[in-house]
């Protein structure tokens, strides 16, 4: 199987590298394609001919999205189109990241989504991935729709040039207080993990919309909480409220996936959030 990855030096993409270096792998950097134009999606793709293509490639800085509109859609709705254009075109499966920000949670809710939960985005991010999902369900045949949040890994993260796990860690180790939002709750992702079941899903027939978390849930706070405990820092982290942190964008007061779809076909081994962490941390930050 000849698999086309797109953003293949990101934090996701480094370790899909690993997790599919047993198949005909091609990778793909913002050097090699871009993704808002249709004729660099559609050289690449008519030049590799793949039988299957995994885009990692996104705009997600959530806040700025609320300032470059025209660039979310641009690369989140549009260059989703164009791929699933470039997929149909050379008969390809498509394979695409999305995101739990698709839903609008509110403080009420308490029961995680699953795929086949209505969407109702809050911010420019979510309804720009949200556009490009809608697109790719009505341009391609074969698709795998990925939704995650919160991700983490050892590689850089390109698209914001940190994740949240080092972040916390860097703060401890100036600050001995940290502040964290505790009333926004959802889930998170270690991208090994993601990978390597993405890496397992595209080797199937079973398209559609899917979840992949780790399992479990939890806050900033909470995140923040784990990290630091697992880390052993004398820092100590307290519970804030989003309005005591505003932000440009708004965010989901509870926007938790459950792996459902997965379940349903019987391949949901994603593990606990805390097991994940653990295993991220000695990696990273081996004592």
């Amino acid at each position: 199987m000849r698999v086309l990855l797109i953003g293949a030096d990101g934090q996701l993409g480094t370790d899909l590298c690993k997790s599919l270096a047993g198949t005909d792998l091609v990778t793909l950097t913002q050097k090699d394609i871009e993704i808002t134009d249709i004729d660099s999606v559609l050289s690449a793709c008519h030049k590799h001919h793949p039988q299957v293509i995994i885009n990692t490639a996104s705009y997600i800085k959530v806040d700025d999205c609320e300032d470059n509109i025209d660039l979310a859609y641009r690369v989140n709705a549009l260059g989703a189109r164009n791929l699933a254009v470039a997929a149909h075109s050379c008969g390809a499966a498509l394979a695409h990241l999305s995101t739990d920000y698709v839903f609008g949670g509110d403080s009420e809710r308490s029961v995680p989504y699953t795929e086949f939960d209505t969407t109702a985005p809050l911010n420019v991010y979510g309804r720009s991935k949200l556009a490009g999902e809608h697109l790719i369900q009505s341009l391609c045949c074969r698709y795998f729709i990925i939704r995650t949040s919160i991700l983490y890994g050892t590689a850089a993260c390109i698209g914001k040039g940190t994740n949240f796990v080092d972040s916390v860690i860097k703060l401890a180790g100036n600050q001995k207080v940290l502040r964290m939002v505790s009333d926004q709750v959802f889930s998170t992702t270690f991208t090994q993990d993601l990978a390597g079941k993405i890496s397992e899903l595209v080797k199937t027939q079973y398209y559609g919309i899917f979840h992949i978390t780790n399992s479990g849930s939890c806050s900033w706070y909470d995140f923040a909480a784990e990290i630091l405990r697992i880390s052993g820092s004398k820092s100590r982290v307290i519970p804030i409220t989003s309005a005591e942190y505003p932000t440009r964008a708004v965010r989901p007061r509870y926007s938790v996936l459950s792996n459902y779809h997965l379940r349903l076909v019987g391949i949901d081994d994603m593990r606990d959030w805390h097991a994940a962490l653990l295993d991220y941390m000695k990696e990273k930050f081996p004592s």
